[in-house]
């Protein structure tokens, strides 16, 4: 018997996400010209969350966020961004672990 692939996008497809609207759990602090650790997020994040805008500057979309706390990590502790945990009963819903 051959056990069949599955790919991290399909499984993250699985998941869901209550959008707080209005009320982002990560803000990107307002910048001109990205820091390298705002760069980092760019590949860094398993949900790829963070993009360039037409400007260059990084931005986030907090739909899909996984809450690893990644760009916590990264972006953090150099003030880049803010991150607090969604309010109750809204951000991810994991399914199958």
């Amino acid at each position: 018997m051959v056990e069949r692939s599955v790919r991290v996008e399909d499984k993250l497809f699985c998941n869901r996400y209550l959008v707080d609207a209005g009320r982002p759990h990560i803000k990107v602090r307002a910048h001109t010209k990205p820091s390298p650790q705002l760069l980092a997020l760019l590949k860094a994040c398993p949900a790829r969350c963070y993009d360039l805008n037409d400007k260059g500057q990084v931005e986030v979309t907090v739909d899909g966020c996984m809450e690893c706390g990644t760009c916590r990590v990264i972006g953090e502790p150099t003030g880049d961004i803010e991150w607090s945990y969604p309010r109750g009963g809204y951000g991810v819903l994991f399914k199958f672990g």
